[in-house]
């Protein structure tokens, strides 16, 4: 019993001083950019957004091999004119490290893309318009793992009108 409460105490130390070495400060991720974004009024539109691993780390795919693993998400928050439909992550790696070799983790490392669906309302007004946005994710080196964190950004639609069809009933030639 002693010995398990010393090896309790030994990774509760061990943590302490990971998560205190972890300043406030330190960026895992970043946002890279979004790729050019125009939406149509009433129509779904899709824009790529890229993010950046710092090397050395990885972070846990949106869909890790784990429950107790903490997953890369995306909260989006667009004004009121404009809806996000489906976020679709890559698929991640599975790779396994040195703590623990039989099993591989779904991980990003270095860059990956995030693709997400916007739509403008069918009244929405034509402009540019600002979404932001959260990505949460969980850095770890090949040694230890650091508190989950957010990296918020941002990235500008443009929305245009939606082409009116008018559509014309075929007149007779008799009729006029």
């Amino acid at each position: 019993m002693r010995k398990a409460t010393t090896i309790f105490f030994a990774i509760v130390v061990v943590s302490a001083c990971v998560f205190a070495a972890d300043a406030p400060a330190r960026v895992y991720v970043t946002f890279e950019g979004a790729s050019s974004a125009s939406v149509s009024a009433g129509k779904p539109a899709e824009v790529e957004l890229k993010f950046r691993v710092k090397d050395g780390f990885h972070v846990n795919s949106n869909k890790p091999n784990s429950d107790l693993l903490i997953p890369t998400t995306i909260k989006l928050e667009p004004p009121s004119d404009l809806a996000t439909g489906a976020i679709v992550f890559p698929p991640g790696r599975d790779i396994s490290f040195p703590f623990d070799p039989s099993e591989k983790l779904n991980v990003y490392s270095q860059g990956f893309t995030v693709k997400a669906k916007l739509i403008a309302a069918n009244t929405a007004a034509p402009g540019n318009f600002t979404v932001h946005g959260k990505l949460n994710y969980q850095a770890c080196s090949d040694n230890a793992c650091f508190p989950p964190k957010n990296v918020p950004f941002q990235f500008d639609v443009r929305v245009s009108n939606a082409p009116r069809r008018t559509h014309k009933t075929p007149q007779s030639p008799h009729m006029r």
